[in-house]
């Protein structure tokens, strides 16, 4: 997986790449392997001030994954950068995990509605 990361309105230290390296790198476990190689996470760190005197303000930390057909967007805001980072993976995590449920349920579903209209169908031995 490819992870592009951008920052806005803060500098990126090394310990900051490492961090979000391993964090998101993380999440290139639940994807389908066939769709590993091609996955793309771009992650955008920003400190955020909505006025002049709101103080050091708070870090926004936002991830786009793109693998196969998946592409999720997932966005949060903490007061310190590593939980920010810690609750985005989070919030990936579980939507990845809720993503492949759903198609997981769907496929099911369709396989009981063949096997039902197979149950229908007259048989001639």
């Amino acid at each position: 997986m490819r992870i592009t990361t951008k920052a806005t309105n803060t500098t990126l230290t090394p310990a900051i790449l490492e961090y979000i390296e391993k964090k998101i790198g993380n999440v290139e476990k639940l994807i389908d392997a066939t769709h590993q190689e091609a996955a793309r996470a771009d992650v955008e760190i920003e400190v955020t001030t909505h006025h002049h005197k709101a103080g050091d303000g708070q870090f926004r930390a936002e991830v786009n994954l793109h693998a196969g057909d998946m592409h999720l967007r997932v966005e949060e805001l903490h007061a310190d950068l590593y939980a920010a980072i810690d609750a985005v993976k989070d919030e990936i995590t579980r939507s990845i995990v809720s993503k492949k449920g759903k198609q997981q349920s769907r496929l099911r579903r369709g396989g009981q509605k063949i096997k039902e209209m197979l149950k229908g169908f007259p048989w001639r031995g």
